[in-house]
């Protein structure tokens, strides 16, 4: 064999092992394919048969070819057994489980067939203690189409803050599902309080709308019959009321009314059920978008849809049922395995009559005056503040109309003329939440800035020693003192810094944040109520610059840290000072106008021109129009009202809690109550201690006394300038009773000299009361003036030529208190030939050299130019302090730094300076200094007046 012969068989015998190869990877690719057909054969087929369900496939003819191939076989044996161990289940417990489950989430009448639950107007509100809002509402029963022992189990399906229902019927299962649909409209309506659900009814075919037995709802207006041919009407009104939910009510937070309605446990809107009739052709366009926007965003804003006939697709909750012809139905909570049966209509007769019942209800429980009872809650501070607070004020319709103050509305404004009723809606308002929330929740700081004492009610008082737990200051007859005012808004400013410095070290924000960070802290929410705040800012001067800057800065940083203000005023368009300032009014959001108020709401919102007397408008929104909510507010002033409800709540009142300060500015306050003259003492011996001279109360938080310190050092003299004797014997006495107690007896020199007619009387009362206190104590008249001040002089140049007195006694700390300086004028004019002195130049000299020596003189002079006249050429620096009454701010101006001072005297009170420590003059209130007894507060008053 040659050589090519040798190739050819070697080619001929690879080709054929390589041929025998690829027909065994064929033969094994084939095998695995037609196993692969034969798995997903079987897979396709049991996919089907268990969509169809067996027992239904054994009688389907499409199926029936499957069934009979033997391939097949175990497939069908798998779902055979399947079902058989399904139903041995099913038969035993799942029922009961069922029946069990629809129970729990659809308690009371919401899952009980009828006519239990038929024909009475429901009671519950939905709130967690009451039961909360059914999960499921009841339709009929159902069974398992393939079950051994068939066993009926009761279907309920999602409706309220749930699910949206789509119903599908035929022309001859119409009824079935109209009346589907009235059933269970009833079981809502019966299970709620008339007027926590409203019904819309679209019917695309019948110009009055499907449901008639519905209508006795129309009456109450629990139900509205849209025209068929304006659905645009219906679809753009719920889509300004989901916007209106989310922009307004949804804006702390919160996801939906439901979650709000679980926390609050009242539900601000009601549930609003629109029921759409089609006849099985889609809708426009335009109206299915809307459609599907509202079906998408209505659930959490406590709109329901149940469409009827209309084929729709949303991407929404949603729920399906399909009627058939038999009376039958297939619904998505059962699957396609179970046949649901209907409950039976409703008889006819009786759904009139319940509707009927439901809206008599609501009618009469809207007719019924309310009563200030009806706004506290059955069991007091029970409420939380954490996030806000929130009271009932008044009614509308039988329903409670709340006002709400929280970061989202953090102001309220109220406004309206003379006897529109502020004062009554504000004993409401306050009312009400001091009966929701307790002191350690909620303080409240108010004043009353017209002549009256509308709030000395919330003080202690001599007829009733009572007192609002939760007031801390009470402000009565502030009108002619302004500067309280600035005092209250400069402690909530204080109040809302410390807050924030708090908050800023936990890294929070808020107060519902800094409290669960700090919950042993005390961090409750503060309520200021300034009435006529007008008042505050009445004059161009430096009380309003402060008012207005102080206001501005808590009204907008005041939100975050729980600090809430409320102004009534009757007309807010005259407070000059706002003027081109609107951005402190836009913090204000709750606005509240009585009858006949202007310009609390926006200028085209003129409901309040149109309510009657004892009702007002509640706006959230900052007065718009569509924010508007009328209540009838109840008398809250009467005896039995407001003032039991203090009495119930002071006796429940912690251990702990103090009374609240009461400022009366119609009251002279007493020396010796003020907490500055008690805490005055004589020090330790051996301590060293700078006494100090208490002149009378100034106008701040605390009460505090107007102090002099008069210490070893120049310029630690006091005048008192004015022309009224009794302001000025009232300081000098207050100065030198203060004095007293802070030396031990024999331990201090008191003079005490009537220098002007008519001083002789206080002189010489101070001068007994001094001696009685054991004091060394010695009174002169006018006629010793000038030996007084010659021989003060005298004594004083001795020690500071380093000469021995001639007594140890003149070395003590000595006091002069002249009554009337400028009246000893003339006398100490002379001048003294031996000594080549005037008594003006001892005086001079007195006032320079003697506080270096302990010796100080608190002198009263009655006019400014006489003091200017009797210590010219750089005497007046010798003048540290000094209060004046009936003088005018200009003529002041030299005595402190040459500052422009504006003030103009006022009745009882008076300007206080000190150079050494104050910036600028402080009102002071002259004490009285007398032994008699010291009355409590001012009596609360009868409250029933409406004048305001």
């Amino acid at each position: 064999m040659n050589r090519r012969d040798e190739r050819r068989r070697r080619i001929t015998e690879s080709f054929e092992e390589f041929r025998l190869a690829v027909a065994r990877a064929l033969g094994v690719a084939v095998r695995q394919h037609t196993a692969a057909q034969q798995i997903h054969a079987e897979r396709i087929f049991e996919l089907w048969l268990r969509d169809a369900g067996i027992d239904r496939a054994l009688v389907d003819p499409e199926l029936a070819v499957g069934l009979r191939n033997p391939a097949l076989e175990t497939v069908v044996q798998r779902a055979t057994n399947d079902r058989d161990a399904h139903f041995a289940d099913w038969t035993g417990t799942v029922p009961g489980e069922l029946a069990s489950l629809v129970a729990r989430s659809a308690p009371g009448s919401a899952s009980e067939p009828y006519p239990e639950w038929l024909g009475s107007p429901g009671r519950r509100d939905g709130s967690v203690g009451d039961g909360g809002v059914p999960e499921l509402w009841r339709i009929g029963t159902a069974v398992m189409d393939s079950a051994p022992v068939p066993e009926p189990f009761p279907v309920a399906v999602p409706l309220l803050d749930g699910a949206h229902l789509h119903i599908t019927s035929s022309p001859e299962s119409r009824v079935d599902a109209e009346n589907l649909v009235e059933t269970l409209l009833l079981r809502v309506l019966s299970h709620f309080q008339p007027g926590l659900v409203q019904v819309h009814v679209w019917d695309v075919g019948a110009l009055t709308g499907s449901l008639p037995g519905l209508y006795p709802l129309t009456r109450a207006g629990l139900l509205t019959v849209h025209d068929p041919a304006r659905l645009h009407d219906l679809l753009d009104e719920f889509a300004e009321h989901i916007r209106r939910i989310h922009t307004s009510v949804l804006v702390d937070g919160r996801r939906s009314i439901g979650a709000l309605h679980s926390e609050t446990g009242r539900r601000p809107e009601p549930w609003r059920v629109a029921v759409l009739f089609g006849n099985r052709t889609a809708l426009r366009e335009e109206h299915q978008q809307k459609l599907q926007r509202i079906a998408r965003n209505g659930l959490s804003c406590g709109v329901q849809l149940i469409i009827v006939d209309l084929p729709i697709t949303v991407n929404s909750a949603v729920e399906t049922l399909r009627l058939h012809d038999d009376q039958t139905a297939r619904c998505s909570m059962t699957g396609p395995h179970a046949t649901v049966y209907l409950d039976p209509a409703l008889p006819r007769e009786l759904v009139p009559r319940a509707c009927n019942a439901i809206a008599d209800e609501l009618l009469t429980r809207r007719s019924r005056v309310s009563s200030f009872d009806d706004l506290l809650p059955n069991e007091p501070w029970t409420y939380h503040s954490a996030t806000g607070l929130q009271t009932p004020i008044g009614y509308a319709d039988g329903d409670p109309v709340y006002v709400s103050l929280g970061d989202a509305s953090p102001h309220a404004l109220i406004g309206g003329p003379s006897g529109s009723g502020k004062t009554n809606f504000l004993y409401a308002m306050l009312g009400g939440l001091a009966a929701r929330y307790s002191p350690h929740e909620l303080e409240f700081y108010v004043l009353d800035f017209k002549e009256g004492v509308s709030f000395a009610q919330f003080a202690p008082g001599r007829r009733d020693p009572s007192w609002l737990p939760h007031a801390r200051l009470v402000g009565v007859n502030v009108n002619e003192d302004r500067e309280f005012g600035v005092a209250l808004l400069r402690y909530l400013s204080d109040e809302m810094r410390r807050r924030a410095e708090r908050a800023k070290q936990h890294e929070v924000t808020k107060l519902e944040e800094l409290r669960a960070e700090d919950p042993t802290g005390r961090w409750p929410r503060i309520v200021a109520v300034i009435d006529e705040f007008q008042y505050l800012f009445a004059a161009r001067d430096e009380v309003t610059s402060m008012a207005a800057a102080l206001l501005e800065d808590v009204a907008r940083r005041g939100r975050s840290q729980g600090i809430h203000l409320v102004l009534s005023s009757q007309d807010v368009s005259g407070i000059e000072v706002f003027w081109g300032k609107p951005a402190i009014f836009e913090q204000f959001t709750v606005r509240i106008a009585l009858p006949k108020a202007r310009r609390v709401l926006t200028e085209v919102n003129q409901a309040a021109m149109e309510i009657p007397r004892r009702h007002a408008v509640i706006n959230h929104d900052s007065g718009v129009p569509h924010g508007n909510e009328v209540a009838r507010i109840p008398d809250s002033t009467a005896r039995g009202t407001a003032d039991r409800l203090q009495a119930d709540l002071w006796q429940r009142r912690p251990p702990e809690l103090t009374e609240p300060r009461l400022f009366d500015g119609s009251n002279t306050p007493k020396l010796r109550t003020l907490p500055d003259f008690t805490r005055l003492a004589a020090p330790a011996t051996g301590s060293r201690h700078v006494p100090v001279a208490l002149l009378g109360q100034v106008i701040d938080m605390a009460g505090s006394g107007a102090v002099v310190p008069l210490a070893a050092s120049p310029g630690r003299n006091i005048a008192v300038l004015g022309s009224v004797q009794r302001d000025a014997s009232a300081v000098l006495t207050a100065a030198a009773l203060s004095l007293a107690r802070q030396h031990k007896a024999g331990t201090v020199r008191f003079t005490v000299a009537s220098l002007v007619e008519g001083s002789e009387q206080a002189a010489e009362s101070l001068h007994g009361e001094l001696k009685d206190l054991e004091h060394r104590a010695e009174i002169k008249y006018l006629v010793d003036a000038r030996d007084l001040i010659d021989a003060t002089a005298d004594e004083l140049k001795a020690r500071l030529s380093d000469e021995p007195p001639a007594e140890d006694e003149k070395k003590l700390p000595h006091y002069l208190l002249l009554f009337g300086v400028d009246s000893a004028h003339p006398r100490l004019e002379d001048r003294d030939t031996k000594k080549a002195r005037t008594g003006l130049d001892s005086l001079r000299l007195v006032l320079k050299h003697g506080p270096e020596l302990q010796t100080h003189v608190i002198g009263w002079w009655r006019s400014t130019g006489r003091l200017k006249s009797a210590l010219a050429m750089g005497g007046l620096e010798d003048i540290g302090a000094w209060v004046a009454f009936d003088v005018h701010g200009q003529e002041l101006g030299s005595l402190a730094a040459n500052q422009v001072i504006t003030w103009s005297p006022r009745p009882r009170r008076g300007l206080f300076f000190d150079r050494f420590h104050h910036s600028r003059p402080q009102v002071v209130i002259p004490c009285d200094a007398g032994e008699r007894e010291t009355p409590g507060p001012i009596p609360s008053p009868d409250p029933r007046s409406d004048d305001d």
